[in-house]
């Protein structure tokens, strides 16, 4: 289905963003993984091209404003000019408002929104001008795609995520923004925002996930939680898999999505209806 396209999807070493890494590049895109470990992505990569698949890895964080550069020119370099772009790294950083520090205010809106935003910046000469320049060949300009993540936190708010709800908020509002400036130059820009899905965000504190790459150590996860209460609170009574996660940005780069764009599409079970 995907066949030449060219797909970066950061924070594709693990969870989400390996899946639809995997899932993408099953499709024949060609797939630029990372992760801000290079062993990480590089593993990621690796599985890719060892099932018939092709796919390199770029580390590197995206909180670093040179990042995005590096990136894309990599794989424009590699493969050729992007098709897919999925802004799909990120991690939580929890705290009730009255104890949250501006430390933790600034990391998530940053790595949340901002590094979106200038990865998207970025990726205009290898998208929105391609598609000018099309145009004015008089060609219809190719189908591309950016896909940012979003969450129910950012759609319904939720305690103890004041920093995360309102970064995943504000990237649905960078989306529609992008899909109304670059639509006219072919270019398609979607969020998804995911519910329940089993990654080191949702899995229970207990497990001891951290971040890395930040002054401190952060812990990543939820306190323990009472299965029977999640049966109740999702109508489909289950905690969603990453592939399935996976499949919302395969739906949306798809050629089935070509008249698709500005929408923010929950992945979430039912939950939060």
């Amino acid at each position: 289905m995907l066949s030449g396209k060219v797909a970066v999807v950061t924070g594709s070493g693990r969870g989400i963003g390996a899946a639809t890494a995997r899932l993408l590049a099953a499709q024949r895109a060609r797939v630029v993984v990372n992760d801000i470990r290079p062993e990480v992505a590089e593993d990621v990569a690796s599985s890719i091209r060892n099932q018939g698949g092709t796919a390199i890895s770029v580390a590197g964080n995206v909180m670093e404003p040179e990042f995005p550069m590096k990136i894309l020119s990599k794989a424009n370099s590699e493969f050729g000019s992007v098709d897919i772009l999925v802004n799909n790294a990120g991690f939580t950083w929890d705290g009730m408002i009255q104890n949250m520090t501006d430390e933790q205010w600034d990391v998530i809106i940053n790595v949340h929104v901002s590094s979106p935003f200038r990865m998207i910046r970025a990726a205009a000469p290898y998208m929105r001008d391609l598609g000018k320049k099309e145009l004015q060949a008089g060609e219809a300009p190719k189908d591309r795609s950016i896909v940012n993540i979003s969450s129910t936190s950012g759609l319904h708010g939720n305690v103890g995520q004041a920093n995360y709800a309102a970064a995943k908020m504000g990237v649905i509002g960078l989306t529609k923004t992008v899909a109304k400036e670059w639509g006219p130059f072919g270019v398609r820009c979607n969020a998804v925002a995911y519910g329940w899905i089993s990654t080191r965000l949702t899995r229970s504190t207990e497990q001891g996930e951290v971040v890395e790459g930040l002054n401190q150590t952060v812990t990543q996860g939820i306190p323990p939680h009472d299965p029977e209460k999640l049966r109740q609170a999702v109508p489909l009574a289950r905690i969603g898999t990453d592939e399935e996660a996976a499949g919302g940005v395969m739906m949306l780069v798809s050629p089935w999505a070509s008249y698709i764009t500005g929408h923010t599409l929950e992945v979430t079970g039912g939950f939060g209806i």
